[in-house]
């Protein structure tokens, strides 16, 4: 199999879409050790992450080599553990708080659009991935942690960029022993000692405030549950990587999907200024339904968690084939979404296949946050986030391409982002 493929290593998407091509929508891989499977079939994607779930776990190399980084946290624990933490987070996530994320998110929008004040009338180029981090990394330390993180965001932004880009190059290579002295186990090392000390950091002034009945926070309802400081960081990292990281990838190709498609651009920026509120967190697909378009086809095109898999703990039928226990599941969002049976047109840009009445949540086909009992907790966090940040940002200015225009080539790391970082030109209008 390996003739003629790009190599995994250096482009995985592209090595991922040559495999389905040429072998169709259940491969096996010739690996040692047990049977690994990329499953593009939609049946059987919901049949693994839903229908059977409880006979498919985390525990496998990519969320081994993640939990270096995160612990056991919500996204790497291959065990019930992850239940009792879910239980603990939940209520920060809960809808009745969805207003009081929108003020922060809208906050954070704000402070940027501040710092735009003095562009000249032809604007400047501004590289958005780098802004996209910063508003999303306040928004976590303002909605989760209850605490402004500007101090620390340049040590989280690098040490979790760090992580990041290591912990994908181990689940793409034959490990090492932790103890050999290599240069990518000393940067790993390093990042994680340094999310450790910021994490510790936080919990010990958090703690030292003390957490009352009504406080919503992640940090405190980590806290209020009993974790101890090893618990409480591993949630912390989590959602450091996870509400941040993934955020911030969706915002920065959203904002490059509409600098390429100026009028799906105009037509947001119009949706927007149309509303004489903010808009409510609760019903964004009635209020702002082209913003959610927009979100939902940007998501599909650049899914930020590109890919998941799943480890079989008892023998199981996928796509029809018996497989045996241990059977490694590759799930690829980024192949899902843009297979043209599901997606006419796959690779356009099109917010309208989003509108109507169109629901999203249980598509197998469609799957930016997962499916079944593992869904990201975060979903509606994250789209109420993107499209309050999307409303604040362009309802007065708008992105366009900068001159010489070309893509940026793609680093599939635990999230997808934009390689060298994604400048586009920002100007007032």
């Amino acid at each position: 199999m390996a003739a003629g493929f790009t190599s995994i290593r250096s482009n995985p998407l592209a090595f991922l879409e040559q495999v389905r091509l040429r072998y169709g929508d259940l491969v096996a891989f010739p690996v040692p050790g047990s049977p690994a499977l990329l499953v593009s079939d939609a049946d059987a994607v919901r049949a693994i992450l839903q229908g059977n779930a409880r006979r498919w776990t985390k525990n496998t190399v990519q969320y081994a080599a993640l939990a270096t980084v995160t612990g056991p946290g919500l996204l790497a624990v291959s065990d019930d553990r992850w239940l009792r933490r879910r239980r603990a987070a939940q209520p920060a996530f809960h809808h009745g708080r969805l207003g009081t994320i929108g003020g922060s998110v809208a906050t954070a929008a704000a402070t940027v659009v501040r710092s735009w004040q003095g562009l000249p009338a032809a604007g400047a180029d501004v590289d958005v991935d780098a802004l996209a981090l910063g508003i999303t990394l306040d928004v976590v330390g303002r909605t989760l942690f209850d605490r402004d993180l500007t101090a620390q965001t340049q040590r989280l932004v690098h040490a979790t960029d760090e992580a990041a880009e290591l912990v994908v190059a181990q689940a793409q290579t034959v490990p090492l022993p932790s103890w050999v002295p290599t240069t990518a186990h000393r940067r790993l090392r390093a990042a994680v000692k340094e999310l450790d000390s910021l994490c510790r950091e936080l919990t010990a002034e958090r703690r030292a405030r003390g957490v009352g009945e009504r406080d919503s926070d992640l940090l405190g309802l980590l806290i209020s549950a009993g974790l101890d400081d090893d618990g409480v960081r591993d949630e912390l990292v989590t959602m450091v990587v996870a509400g941040h990281e993934t955020v911030a990838s969706a915002l920065t190709w959203t904002l490059m999907l509409l600098a390429e498609n100026p009028g799906a651009q105009d037509r947001l920026r119009a949706e927007v200024r149309g509303l004489d509120a903010a808009p409510s967190p609760m019903r964004l697909r009635e209020e702002l339904p082209w913003t959610r378009a927009v979100i939902d086809e940007s998501l599909r095109l650049f899914p930020p968690g590109w890919v998941v898999s799943r480890r079989a703990t008892e023998p199981d039928v996928v796509a029809g084939q018996a497989v045996p226990a241990g059977t490694i599941a590759i799930i690829s969002p980024w192949l899902l979404h843009r297979d043209s049976t599901s997606w006419p047109d796959p690779l356009a840009f099109t917010p309208e296949r989003f509108l109507g009445d169109v629901s999203t949540v249980a598509r197998p086909d469609y799957v930016p946050f997962g499916l079944g009992p593992r869904l990201c907790i975060g979903r509606d966090f994250a789209l109420v986030e993107l499209a309050v940040v999307l409303a604040g940002l362009l309802r007065d200015h708008e992105v366009t391409l900068p001159q010489g225009w070309q893509r940026p080539a793609i680093n599939a790391y635990v999230t997808l982002r934009p390689r060298g970082g994604l400048r586009l030109r920002v100007r007032p209008v």
